[in-house]
């Protein structure tokens, strides 16, 4: 069984968490199943604002989907949760994220 099988077992057990719903989304991320990967990163986000890895990804997965205002405006929340715990190369790569989109 895979590691997505694996978590939404977790998810449909009732464990519901920022964690899990991160490691949901960066796994359909990387499979490529983008509107799955958007539902659980938001979720994550939502859960704990101060998550900039799941930010991170999340603003990936919307500039992948074209969502390029929501792209930009989850970037910029995720850079200032990873400056305000001090995670300067999370904040680091999500302002070249940031402006790469911007260029666009």
């Amino acid at each position: 069984m895979g590691l997505i099988q694996n978590f939404e077992k977790l998810l449909a057990s009732g464990t519901d968490n920022a964690m899990l719903r991160f490691g949901l989304g960066s796994g359909y991320f990387e499979e490529g199943q983008i509107p799955q990967a958007l539902l659980h990163l938001a979720r994550a986000v939502q859960q704990d604002p101060g998550y900039s890895a799941a930010w991170k990804i999340y603003g990936k997965a919307l500039a992948k989907a074209g969502r390029t205002v929501e792209a930009v405006e989850a970037y910029q929340q995720g850079i200032r949760a990873a400056e305000k715990k001090g995670d300067v190369q999370a904040a680091k790569e999500m302002r070249v994220f940031l402006r790469r989109l911007q260029k666009v």
